[in-house]
């Protein structure tokens, strides 16, 4: 059995975030597949009470014990590993404030606007879309601002923040709707420098799931 065992799905970039770290950092590593997309089994009492009362994914089983939230988890990993490790007390903050972004703004609108598009069997509400992708447009036009100039979140090395940001980036736009590599030139860059990581791989390669295509439309 290995060290660190991910329950995760290859649609989850929330999951994504956290076996890209495992994997770039070379850490002994296995997924567990969550049945999400097709059995919603994180809807099951059971299951939430063997694994996240919240229902979500991922989850890390580590020595018997099981963490979850991906900045959480990642900041865990950070603190025990040294892996990707923010390198001072100030980065350290500057690390947990763009995660805290990430998932309250960036990650937050991106991913709903993407399964909305992507996974509803219904085309979804006109409105509700231009209202998520307003919102991510703003947040994204942080994150690129930011990169001007930079190498990675927090200068010339990749720390957790970037494995945070990471999380939804590496799905394409046949399934978001918004295509980020030709909008956005400064995380287009970032993510070349992401990709080229030992380790890296595309989300649909590194966790386990069948690839469910796009709603037509």
């Amino acid at each position: 059995m290995a060290t660190y065992r991910l329950h995760c799905f290859a649609q989850s970039g929330n999951a994504y975030k956290v076996a890209l770290y495992l994997n770039c950092a070379g850490l002994d590593w296995e997924p567990e597949f969550v049945d999400f997309m097709k059995g919603g089994i994180t809807r099951d009492p059971s299951w939430r009470a063997a694994n996240n009362p919240m229902g979500e994914a991922p989850v890390l089983e580590f020595e018997g014990r099981r963490y979850t939230q991906s900045g959480a988890i990642l900041t865990y990993l950070a603190d025990t590993t040294g892996m990707f490790a923010p390198g001072s007390d100030q980065e350290r903050y500057e690390a947990l404030r763009w995660i805290l972004f990430d998932n309250h703004k960036f990650t937050s609108f991106y991913a709903t606007h993407r399964f909305m598009n992507a996974f509803l069997p219904d085309t979804p509400n006109p409105a509700v879309m231009a209202f998520l992708r307003g919102r991510f447009e703003a947040a994204v036009g942080v994150v690129e601002k930011h990169l001007d100039g930079r190498h990675f979140m927090l200068g010339e090395n990749p720390t957790i923040a970037d494995f945070s940001i990471a999380g939804y980036m590496f799905y394409g736009p046949d399934e978001s709707g918004i295509d980020i590599k030709a909008d956005y030139p400064h995380i287009a860059a970032w993510m070349e420098r992401m990709a080229s990581l030992p380790g890296w791989k595309a989300p649909y390669d590194l966790m386990p799931g069948d690839y469910i295509a796009p709603r037509a439309r």
